[in-house]
């Protein structure tokens, strides 16, 4: 008896199976055939749900920047944590720790690739700005931030660090320390933030 899922249900199965072999296998050494196999489904379900490998990778990035923006809303919406820490926490949460995630991430800096990392980019930005900017907003009420442009400084905010911190080979290397140093010092500069109190909530977060 055939077994027929739910379009959801199946496509995400096969998101998970595909995740499994490009990093076992590595994104260019990875078939359709494979994937077909792992899954165990024709070729015409596959194409259902997408049209190529590349629009598979496509779905996983919107999968992971999806959680990574809800992770972030969830440290953003914890009350109880003082509201610089929330802001420093949020922004570290945007890092991708998973294997798939820097399998896909090498995939996307591939020159090739470029569109697609500046679609990944511009869909974790869009993400990400309401919810940095109410945590900002909410410093500003508390008298910690004293921003002209919240908005708009907090864009620049964002903008910044997916640029600065994009190169995930730099990953707890000493240049990347000093780039972390250096973002933290110039984010208290743009929201009017005492100076020391970023750089201290992160330090406290890495002990």
């Amino acid at each position: 008896m055939r077994v027929v899922k739910e379009a959801i249900e199946r496509r995400n199965e096969i998101l998970d199976a595909a995740e499994e072999l490009f990093v076992t296998k590595g994104y260019d050494k990875t078939s359709t055939n494979d994937i077909l196999d792992r899954v165990g489904i024709a070729r015409g379900t596959l194409y259902y749900h997408f049209k190529s490998k590349e629009d598979i990778l496509n779905a996983m990035i919107e999968r992971i920047n999806d959680s990574l923006i809800a992770k972030a809303k969830m440290i953003a919406a914890d009350t109880s944590v003082p509201v610089i820490d929330r802001l420093v926490m949020t922004i570290a949460s945007l890092n991708v720790e998973t294997d798939i995630g820097h399998e896909i991430i090498g995939e996307v800096h591939k020159p090739q690739n470029a569109l697609m990392h500046q679609k990944m980019q511009e869909n974790l930005t869009s993400g990400i700005v309401s919810v940095l900017l109410e945590l900002a907003e909410e410093g500003v009420r508390q008298g910690l931030f004293n921003i002209k442009y919240p908005a708009e400084t907090i864009e620049m905010l964002v903008l910044y660090s997916n640029i600065a911190f994009d190169d995930y080979h730099e990953k707890n290397s000493p240049s990347m320390e000093k780039k972390i140093a250096a973002f933290l010092y110039n984010t208290e500069k743009l929201l009017g933030a005492r100076e020391g109190s970023l750089q201290k909530v992160l330090r406290k977060l890495f002990q």
